[in-house]
């Protein structure tokens, strides 16, 4: 096992004169950037859509059937790598927070709800061929050198991300703006504080909400209870810990402010079916 590499936009070879975008056809893509195909990260925003071929894609330890159709968005620091057949085809873009933020001033990326949510959306065929046409369209600005070029690329991303925000949720009414937004902040305290509060009554306090309430918004958006999110963010910590080779289990149920190793492996198996040993040795 070797340490996860962590890659920014400059780490690709882009068409695009800003270094804060990237897009490319996903074979193009995978051509000049082979080393995709094994676990890494990156620090940027990105958004894939596959139109041919097929594979597995494996995201923060989940695996996800990639077929005509599949679209995939990840968040800065989720670890994944594919696992993709010879006709494989689509798109790609990449961009940072910064980029998109600064460009669009009144709204950030973050307010995207389904950036939240799980990482896979599969299209309908009349919903795929619009996003081909966004695609495309910005593939082709890339390779342009046409005044305004980079307005147009994150416009047209900008409705790709209007066009999934319908999709994931049809009908936006206030109080489900409002449970996304409690949802976003509960998530942003989850990474400040998930090492050292476990329990749901600390969020739902800071969140100035009821326990009840915070469980009712999590089980609507996410079909979790407050404490599954919790855990399952402690365990996608203690999975990402566990590839690396220089820390016992021990060091790491320590890192993870577990009361005793014992406790850790426990949970560890009840959430996976493994043990922590056991799902080290199973990577090497």
């Amino acid at each position: 096992m070797s340490k996860i590499p962590v890659y920014s936009i400059q780490r690709f070879n882009s068409n695009v004169a800003n270094s804060e975008l990237y897009v490319n056809s996903f074979k193009n893509h995978l051509k000049e950037h082979d080393f995709i195909e094994k676990p890494h990260r990156h620090n940027f925003y990105l958004v894939v859509l596959f139109t041919h071929g097929s594979g597995v894609h494996v995201i923060d330890f989940d695996r996800y059937e990639i077929q005509n159709g599949s679209l995939f968005v990840l968040q800065p620091g989720q670890m994944h790598h594919w696992e993709l057949s010879q006709d494989i085809d689509g798109f790609i873009v990449f961009f940072s927070q910064e980029l998109y933020n600064l460009y669009f001033g009144s709204k950030q990326i973050e307010d995207y709800p389904f950036f939240q949510a799980q990482p896979e959306m599969l299209l309908s065929s009349s919903e795929l061929q619009k996003m081909t046409w966004y695609f495309s369209e910005m593939l082709s600005e890339s390779q342009s050198s046409r005044s305004k070029h980079i307005d147009k690329i994150l416009n047209l991303l900008d409705c790709i991300h209007v066009e999934l925000s319908r999709k994931f949720n049809v009908e936006e009414t206030h109080e489900s703006h409002l449970y996304h937004y409690k949802i976003k902040e509960f998530k942003r305290l989850l990474e400040k504080y998930f090492k050292t509060e476990k329990s749901p009554s600390f969020y739902a306090s800071q969140l100035n909400i009821s326990l009840k309430h915070l469980n009712r918004i999590c089980k609507l958006l996410l079909n979790k209870t407050a404490t599954e999110v919790i855990t399952n963010r402690v365990i996608l910590e203690a999975k990402r810990l566990l590839i690396q080779p220089k820390k016992s289990i021990s060091q790491i149920a320590d890192d993870l402010q577990f009361i005793n190793y014992s406790y850790f492996a426990k949970l560890f198996k009840k959430q996976t079916g493994i043990s922590p040993s056991e799902f080290r040795n199973n990577l090497q």
